[in-house]
Formats: C-alpha cells, sequence, structure tokens
C-alpha cells in the first residue's frame, strides 16, 4: 500500500478462536479472528486499504477501510468476498460477523459492531460507512490512535446455526494482550499531564536547603522531544563507557533475554520493540567476566556488534515481506477493480435496456402528444366558429331591436286590417248564404 511519507508497516495475525481464548463464551474454535495493525496511520493517503485475505471453512474473505471516510467524516470498515469476481455465477456466501476498533488504553472502551449479511454479485462486501468519527479516531485522549498506529480487529463465523459474535465477545477476548508497552507509556503521560495541570504550585521563601532540592521545588518546564533524545544519548553513552561489574545472575537473565528475541521470526522481532532492552542484553555478555569464562576477546567484540547486525537483519526481513505482499495487495486492488468492473458492465447493459425500454414509453408518449395537439387544434378552430356566428347573431339582434317599435306599429295595423278583412269576410260570406235560397 502507497503512502506519501513514512512507510505504512502492517502486522497482519489470523487466529481461530478456542476454548482457551474464551471458554466461557462456548467458542469452541469456530471463530475465525484476525488483527490488523496499521502503524503510521494518519499519514496514509490512499483513499481505501484492502486486507490481505484469510480463509474461513475454506473460503478467502478480506477488510477493506477507508482511512479518511467512505465520503463521510467516519472511518468506513468493511468485510469483503476476496475472490468474488472469479465465483461462479449465482454465488451465495453467509457470514456472521462483528468489526472493531480496539481502544489501546481501555479494552473497554473498544468501538464494535456485529450484523449478518449474505454475501452475493450484488453484494460482494458488506459493513459499516460510519462506524467511527474521524474526530474521535483522531483524539488524542482516546486510545484509537497510539503513536500513530490503529488496532483493527475482525471475527468471522460462517454456520448459520448459530451466532456467536457479540460485543462482549470481542471486548473480553485476550482482553490482557493489547495493552502496550507504549500505549501505557501514552496514558501516564496524559494522566501525568493531567495531575500537573491541576496541581497547585506553592511558592515560599528560600530555606537553607541544598540548590538541588531548591531546583526540585518548582516545577520543571516540559522538555522537548530533542531534549529527552540528546539527555538519554548522553546517558547511554556514559554507560556503556563505564566499567560496570555485572554478576553472574545479571548475565544469564541477558542471555535468557537474547535466546528469547532470537526464538523470534525477524518480523516479529522489528514488530517487538525489544531492540532497545537487547542493547544493554548484549553490553552484559560482552562485559561480563569471570574465572569460568570462556569467550574471546573477538567473541566479546562480535557480541557487541551482534545488536546493530539484529536491527540490520530485522530491517531486511520486514522490506522482504512488504515486497512480498505488494504483489498480493495490488492482486487484491486488480481483484477487487475487476469484480466492480464486471458489476459495471452488467449495470450498464441493464441500463442500456432500460433506455429501450424509456424511449419505447417516450415514442407512445409522442404519438399521444401529437393527437392531443390536433384534437387541441380542431377545439380551438372549433371555439373560433362559436365566436363569429355568436358576433354575427348579436349585430343582428342589436339591428332588430333597433327597428322593433316599428315592426310593433306594423303588427298593430295588421292586426286591425286582419279585423276589418275578417269581418268583410264574415260580411259576403253571410250574404252569399242569404242567397242561397233564392236561387
Amino acid at each position: 500500500m502507497d503512502v506519501n511519507g513514512p512507510i505504512t508497516k502492517v502486522t497482519w495475525k489470523i487466529e481461530v478462536l478456542s476454548d482457551v481464548h474464551s471458554k466461557s463464551m462456548d467458542v469452541n474454535g469456530q471463530v475465525t479472528k484476525v488483527t490488523w495493525r496499521i502503524e503510521n496511520f494518519s499519514t496514509i493517503q490512499d483513499k481505501k486499504l484492502c486486507s490481505e485475505n484469510f480463509t474461513v471453512d475454506g473460503n478467502k474473505w478480506q477488510l477493506l477501510i477507508f482511512p479518511k471516510g467512505n465520503a463521510v467524516d467516519h472511518l468506513s470498515i468493511y468485510l469483503g468476498v476476496a475472490d468474488s469476481s472469479t465465483l461462479p455465477a449465482g454465488w451465495r456466501r453467509y457470514a456472521h460477523f462483528g468489526l472493531a476498533v480496539i481502544d489501546q488504553f481501555d479494552r473497554e472502551l473498544t468501538i464494535t459492531k456485529v450484523t449478518t449479511q449474505v454475501f452475493d454479485v450484488n453484494g460482494a462486501d458488506w459493513g459499516f460507512t460510519s462506524f467511527l468519527p474521524l474526530a474521535e479516531l483522531h483524539n488524542p485522549k482516546r486510545g484509537y490512535l497510539v503513536n500513530d498506529a490503529c488496532l483493527v480487529e475482525a471475527y468471522v463465523f460462517t454456520d448459520r446455526s448459530i451466532g456467536f459474535i457479540s460485543h462482549e465477545l470481542i471486548v473480553k477476548t485476550d482482553s490482557g494482550k493489547h495493552k502496550t508497552k507504549e500505549s501505557d507509556c501514552v496514558k501516564a503521560a496524559m494522566d501525568n499531564q493531567r495531575t500537573t495541570s491541576t496541581k497547585a504550585v506553592e511558592i515560599t521563601n528560600p530555606s537553607p536547603t541544598p540548590p538541588y532540592c531548591q531546583i526540585m521545588a518548582i516545577e520543571p518546564e516540559e522538555p522537548t522531544e530533542e531534549d529527552m533524545n540528546t539527555f538519554f544519548t548522553s546517558l547511554e553513552s556514559k554507560l556503556w563507557s563505564s566499567n560496570t561489574i555485572f554478576s553472574r545472575e545479571e548475565a544469564k537473565e541477558a542471555l535468557a533475554k537474547v535466546e528469547k528475541a532470537l526464538n523470534m521470526t525477524p518480523v516479529n522481532f522489528y514488530d517487538s520493540g525489544k531492540l532497545s532492552p537487547l542493547k544493554h542484553a548484549f553490553k552484559i555478555l560482552a562485559s561480563f567476566d569471570c574465572s569460568s569464562t570462556t569467550l574471546t576477546i573477538e567473541q566479546k567484540k562480535e557480541l557487541l556488534a551482534m545488536e546493530e547486525s539484529l536491527k540490520e537483519l530485522a530491517d531486511r526481513a520486514v522490506k522482504a515481506l512488504q515486497d512480498k505482499n505488494f504483489l498480493t495487495e495490488k492482486e487484491s486492488i486488480k481483484l477487487t477493480m475487476t469484480h466492480k468492473l464486471d458489476r459495471n458492465v452488467i449495470r450498464y447493459k441493464e441500463v442500456e435496456s432500460e433506455v429501450k425500454q424509456v424511449e419505447k414509453k417516450l415514442a407512445a408518449l409522442h404519438v399521444q402528444v401529437e393527437e392531443a395537439q390536433m384534437e387541441r387544434e380542431n377545439m380551438l378552430a372549433e371555439r373560433k366558429e362559436i365566436f363569429k356566428s355568436s358576433k354575427e347573431m348579436k349585430m343582428e339582434l342589436e339591428a332588430l331591436e333597433k327597428q322593433w317599435a316599428e315592426y310593433e306599429a306594423m303588427a298593430k295595423v295588421a292586426e286591425e286590417e286582419e279585423s276589418i278583412v275578417l269581418a268583410e269576410w264574415g260580411r259576403i260570406k253571410d250574404f252569399i248564404s242569404s242567397i242561397k235560397g233564392k236561387i
């Protein structure tokens, strides 16, 4: 994994929880636990980190972490199917799993999340986008980043019969193993700083005490990193140059420390922080002398040089491991990208089909729109005709109303004329009837 700045060192550990680890929780060796320790965490520039692959019941898995969040202001963590791109069509994989960011000061304050998921081609990874707020993660008063190292754990169980994993299991498992020396030192320093800030300073008149006591009565200023490094470098050089006489017990204890360190792998030795104690152990062995000592001058010189040799060998071993894991990491990224590209191709074809269906709907709607527009035009034309004829009739009506009095007078004259005509008509009829009998 590439970062701008110091090399990001990763400690990766896989173990199966047994009765020894968690007897009271009835785990029975069925839960696989992985520990992912990422150092120089705040310097990582990659958007996403992919862990090494690990196997549970013959299936490959991996963890995915977004150090700066997956489009949110939270640390994002997921469990993924590592070989999803190579699985046959229709594959499905069940997992009951828990994820945790360990509080290295107090494991009881560890953040955990547990869930159950069925993974398939449409969802090859699953987890928590908003796992832990970034502000809380980087809070120096909490133990999620100690010496810029983040400790992530995952617990995976693939049997559908029962779910073992819980917050209690995660917090209680190996609860005594993760309170590291460095976290103890950091926490102690923080506690000391809080105590110092609230402690009242009493100023008294000078007393006839020695100058050293007078100086210690005044609270010293906070030393700088450079001051402390210079002091201990000088002290170490002075101690090494002194002709200290060591006992046989001290020599045996030093030899045991060296043997214990050599029983470790170079990579584990690199991560153990035991280099500084070994420096003193080598000095004791090289300086120890008694009547039974068989070490030659050359052997003593070789002992003094071994400390640097061990450091160099450990550095080379870690570099070799990083080089070996580099291809694996890139291969994991390649598989992830290939899987996403496969999903994109499938989705592209689905969208292409959906677009064609929408285009058909649009074509049908276009015909309906044209018909509706034609009907509207006909209705508008009819409305104009109604308006035109109504206007003409209104004009005729107004002209008729203007001549209405004349028409009424004509009707009255006509009525009188009709009466005269009818009267004359009756007279003639009566006359004809009167002469009818005389003819």
